[in-house]
């Protein structure tokens, strides 16, 4: 079982299963076989409080069986623990889905990179939807560059709250953060500061001494850039599912990205429900 969030954790997980129930309606009128993929699948059930359990975005996604099941699902669990828990609930629960079902315990870079190439061999044979749902800042951008020309829709969680922390009100980075930062963007140290901070002319007695104010809006703009970064690698991108903590401070923007127009209508559509 995985600990985490709150009731956002549950909303999050409604609006990828309503998606995918609207996208395999879609695809079962389509000739192309299905792909659900998970790069941080966890355990199969999620412990929001000290007294509420709910199922986690892969069970609800494998007790999908109207108007279809997908054709194949792979699940990425980096945890040896929540990879054996997540294999035992399959077992149990879906046997007859069991070979259908991939678990691996590995790093989720790397299998977005072999998604790719396995997408490139048979880009005419599948269609997938893929669910990114970091710890933290575990995504590269160049993972997700990767996806670039296939017929994929990304949900993404994006911790915007998180690599607003990174960035030092004074701008003075720790190296190691400004590699995550630059990792996780896939832009420069000196874009990152460009972006997010001003530059300020301080005069002493005798000398000059420059300064950096940090953007006010920094956790928007930090949507912003990663949107349209996202915009470089697929057509469209949907509006946000704004994700916040009990003081009302952003945590994450949930969106998704996609090729198709249609996609996108589908997922501000659940997604506006979500906002009333």
């Amino acid at each position: 079982m995985t600990t985490f969030g709150g009731s956002w954790t549950e909303q999050k997980a409604q609006i990828v299963e309503k998606y995918a129930q609207a996208y395999l309606q879609i695809m079962k009128e389509r000739p192309w076989k299905t792909l659900y993929f998970d790069g941080f699948a966890g355990a199969g059930s999620i412990e929001i409080s000290n007294s509420k359990e709910i199922e986690g975005v892969a069970k609800r996604i494998l007790k999908i069986n109207n108007p279809t099941s997908f054709d194949l699902y792979y699940f990425v669990e980096l945890s040896a623990s929540k990879a054996a828990s997540l294999k035992k609930m399959v077992k149990k629960d879906f046997p007859e889905k069991e070979k259908f079902v991939f678990i691996v315990q590995q790093d989720c870079n790397q299998k977005l990179a072999d998604l790719s190439v396995f997408l490139n061999k048979n880009k005419n044979e599948f269609r997938v939807l893929a669910f990114i749902d970091p710890y933290g800042m575990e995504l590269r951008w160049e993972s997700v560059e990767k996806l670039k020309g296939y017929g994929l829709d990304l949900w993404l969680l994006l911790p915007t709250g998180l690599g607003t922390r990174l960035l030092t009100r004074s701008g003075r980075i720790p190296q190691k953060w400004m590699i995550k930062l630059e990792s996780f963007l896939g832009i420069s140290s000196e874009t990152i500061q460009d972006t997010f901070y001003q530059k300020s002319m301080q005069t002493e007695l005798f000398e000059e001494e420059q300064s950096l104010i940090k953007e006010k809006q920094s956790i928007q703009k930090l949507h912003t850039l990663f949107k349209n970064r996202l915009l470089s690698v697929f057509n469209y991108v949907s509006k946000p599912y704004v994700i916040r903590n009990k003081n009302n401070s952003i945590m994450y923007h949930f969106l998704l990205a996609s090729n198709n127009r249609t996609a996108i209508k589908i997922a501000n559509d659940i997604i506006k429900k979500y906002e009333l």
